[in-house]
């Protein structure tokens, strides 16, 4: 153990030594090392961020929901033409009673509806207020909490009351220094009364944060506007009790559905059945091509650096050549000298690969703070710069190194460099 340490030792000096002893040639070589490792590890990183602000829009879609939609998400299937899509009619709010009075495996279903109206309070308005319309289960099938107030009773959804729970934002442009639970606001021209108000979630990927959105009864909506229009996007979410699988429910559902739609034994399905693993798969293949894109675009200059590396390393061996004979004369193994310039070359791309992770560090800071966004360096991220880092320099120092320990020490000490 002391000969290891004392190995590490003598060759860290060396490497240090010669690192020093040619700051612009050694600058100049890790370039391509650090715009490389600054590449993949800044791809890897976006990548990350982007995929976990996904997993978490799609976690609040639920691991066991199904959305009964007249679109599909997993693209057109084969035996279908965009047209017959595009003639399918949309989920209405009387399938959803039929659906729950039929089915053995669904929890519970909501059906909702979307439009965009102004919003008023006072002298206060914010105009484009994204208003959905909910049934009386949507606290159980879409995952959320309260930060103040509480949900619709069954009584005011089924009733159609006029109560309102609204978003963290919306709250605090329309009540900036008052409780907002309890007051009024007007919405389609009447007056609602806000009973909740949403905790801060963050802009969803899909759109379907709630924190600049006002949700009421999908009844109180329904004296509005018709709710089972195509264009005020009617779809309706399904949750299956905790022991029954999502594709045992899939199947009733389907059943069911054709069943309600009054569909012939040979007719193709007019609905969609959506599930978010859907959007996990199609996902994880987008997330794949952008890390092999960043592979490809850091590899070549990391290939450049490697050449770099490689050949500064042959001229530290001609320049030492000497030196490597008197060491050599005076009992230094083949093995030191090689794992003195393999040192070395570890160093190199090690100082590359750091300043390319600093720059990332930097950048991620930077943009996190400047536009508000969950966008850091992982530590995993770092580790797989080190380790890129340490490959390159063991791949591009061996020939080098290798050169250097076989020299014949007489040979070498005749050497002038």
């Amino acid at each position: 153990m002391i000969l290891i340490i004392k190995l590490i030792k003598e060759s860290a000096i060396f490497a240090v030594a010669s690192v020093t002893a040619n700051k612009l040639r050694t600058v100049l070589t890790l370039l391509g090392i650090t715009i490389g490792i600054f590449a993949i590890i800044s791809v890897f990183s976006i990548v990350d961020s982007i995929e976990k602000q996904v997993r978490a829009s799609i976690d609040t879609l639920g691991d066991n929901i199904v959305y009964i939609q007249k679109w599909p998400w997993g693209g057109f299937d084969g035996e279908y033409r965009w047209w017959d899509y595009a003639s399918r009619p949309v989920p209405e709010l009387n399938e959803l009673e039929e659906l729950k009075r039929r089915t053995n495996t669904v929890e519970a279903a909501a059906f909702l509806s979307s439009t965009r109206r102004r919003v008023e309070h006072l002298n206060t308005s914010i105009d484009n207020v994204n208003i959905i319309g909910v049934s009386a289960d949507y606290d159980q099938v879409r995952n959320f909490e309260l930060e103040n107030g509480r949900y619709f009773s069954l009584l005011e959804s089924s009733a159609g009351r006029n109560v309102a729970v609204i978003g963290h934002d919306l709250a605090e442009n329309l009540f900036p220094d008052i409780d907002p639970v309890g007051r009024t606001v007007k919405v389609f021209g009447h007056n609602t009364v806000v009973i909740g108000v949403f905790e801060k979630e963050g802009m969803g990927i899909f759109g379907d944060s709630h924190d600049e959105a006002m949700v009421l009864p999908i009844q109180y909506l329904a004296q509005f506007i018709n709710v089972n229009q195509q264009r005020f996007s009617p779809y309706i979410m399904a949750k299956a009790y905790p022991d029954i699988a999502t594709g045992e429910m899939i199947d009733e559902l389907t059943g069911i559905m054709r069943s309600i739609r009054r569909l012939s034994p040979v007719a193709l399905n007019n609905f969609s059945l959506n599930e978010p693993s859907f959007l996990s798969q199609a996902f994880d293949g987008v997330f794949a091509i952008i890390s092999l894109a960043g592979w490809i675009i850091g590899g070549f200059s990391i290939l450049v650096g490697g050449f770099g590396i490689a050949n500064i390393m042959f001229v530290s061996v001609r320049e030492r050549t000497s030196i490597i004979g008197i060491q050599k004369a005076l009992g230094a193994k083949n093995y030191f000298i090689l794992w003195q310039f393999l040192f070395e070359a570890v160093l190199l791309s090690l100082m590359g690969g750091g300043v390319g992770l600093l720059l990332v560090f930097t950048g991620t800071a930077v943009v996190s703070n400047v536009f508000n966004l969950d966008f850091m360096l992982s530590v995993s991220n770092i580790m797989l710069g080190i380790n890129v880092s340490v490959i390159i320099g063991l791949i591009s120092g061996f020939v080098p190194a290798w050169t250097a320990a076989r020299l014949n020490p007489v040979d070498a000490i005749r050497s002038t460099g």
